[in-house]
């Protein structure tokens, strides 16, 4: 399994490295502990170290600030490397997202305070833009930032909050200015260590990606130092999430395009083992047929991630071609782990085996980073200019 195509124009050998390194400490340290984070609800904090240790999480920032000085394809790798081993659970597509919104946008005392310890394991990121009463409406946002001397004071709630009980850095999404809608809205910082009015509800239960902690989270006059601003000035922050929302959508397609080639190959290998009326079940043709058609799809999703991918890598991945590669990756992943999950048979409706994990995790991909609903909408608004 290899996220790469033969053609990618973007992949070098050091991006195959990292993959091989990503890979073999993805069998060491994750494939291990996956059924524990999900018996717990949490990742290991001690993953997110190891993971920082091993450089997984430095790839695309730059050496000054704690990374390697690649560019986003090895993002991309950490996150295929994770999905291809069956795991949704650690929130490493978050942390990523969020390093970006720091690198992007952040001061260069702001970089050199937060990008090595996010590379490192020693923070972890999360993003807080959905609120009980907003979804993807982000300008709708009734978390507010009051000014307060050379503060704000922080008062709102955010939920389904990725990385919620594990956050140590988490980028909130606040109206600065009530009366101006998306105009108002600014990203703000928040240290969670000592913040006081800061709290965490409890670690939410969900159909899927068990392992992940998803929380809600409650502001309540929080103060945050104004110099915790990201960009130049207030109302910048609808722009900000728009500029950034393309990588997000891309980790979704990346996601799913890993999990899909995880599922295509534990089904095989059930099939190929799995005997039925005196034959295998990977002799009927209908198990053959069904395969056949699971691993076109997923060829095809990778060669689009890829051509996304150098999209990106070279600063030209439009809004509408990232929300065709989530709506269409996720969808994908979602047919596929319905197919996989029926080869199975009645072992396929035991969480013991792998296939119903991925089936329950599958499902909120076409919900969260945008439903599909929406990309939809954006991508019919490209076409009716």
């Amino acid at each position: 399994m290899s996220l790469f195509t033969s053609s990618a124009a973007w992949v070098t050998d050091e991006h195959r490295m990292f993959a091989e390194m990503a890979g073999r400490f993805m069998d060491d340290a994750l494939v291990p502990n996956v059924e524990t984070w999900i018996e717990q609800g949490i990742v290991d904090r001690s993953f997110w170290q190891d993971a920082g240790t091993a450089g997984l999480m430095a790839g695309s920032i730059a050496e000054e600030h704690g990374g390697v000085g690649g560019g986003m394809g090895f993002d991309a790798v950490t996150l295929y490397e994770q999905s291809a081993r069956g795991d949704m659970g650690w929130g490493y597509g978050i942390q990523s997202i969020v390093t970006h919104y720091i690198d992007t946008y952040g001061s260069e005392e702001q970089k050199l305070k937060w990008l090595p310890r996010l590379a490192s394991g020693e923070m972890v990121g999360a993003l807080a833009m959905t609120e009980p009463g907003t979804g993807s409406d982000v300008q709708a946002v009734r978390t507010r930032a009051d000014k307060d001397g050379n503060s704000y004071r922080l008062n709102g709630s955010k939920i389904f909050i990725t990385n919620g009980q594990s956050a140590d850095l988490i980028v909130v999404a606040a109206k600065t200015d009530m009366s101006l809608g998306a105009k108002g809205v600014s990203l703000i910082v928040v240290e969670t260590e000592g913040a006081d009015g800061f709290r965490r509800g409890r670690n939410l239960k969900k159909l899927g990606m068990k392992a992940n902690d998803t929380a809600e989270l409650f502001f309540e006059d929080v103060k945050v130092p104004m110099t915790n601003l990201l960009g130049r000035e207030e109302g910048q922050g609808f722009y900000q999430l728009m500029k950034q929302l393309p990588w997000e959508r891309l980790t979704i397609g990346i996601m799913a395009l890993g999990a899909i080639d995880f599922a295509i190959a534990e089904t095989v290998k059930y099939v190929q083992e799995r005997k039925a009326f005196g034959q295998r079940v990977m002799d009927f043709q209908n198990t053959r047929f069904k395969l056949a058609e699971c691993k076109t799809k997923a060829e095809v999703l990778r060669s689009f991630v890829n051509d996304c991918i150098a999209k990106l890598e070279a600063g030209e991945l439009d809004a509408a071609t990232a929300s065709m590669v989530k709506y269409w990756g996720s969808e994908v992943q979602n047919e596929v782990m319905h197919e996989c999950l029926q080869l199975f048979g009645g072992y396929g409706y035991m969480t013991e085996y792998p296939i119903a994990r991925l089936y329950a995790d599958a499902r909120v991909q076409m919900i969260y980073g945008g439903t599909n609903e929406v990309m939809k909408e954006l991508i019919a608004r490209s076409l009716d200019v």
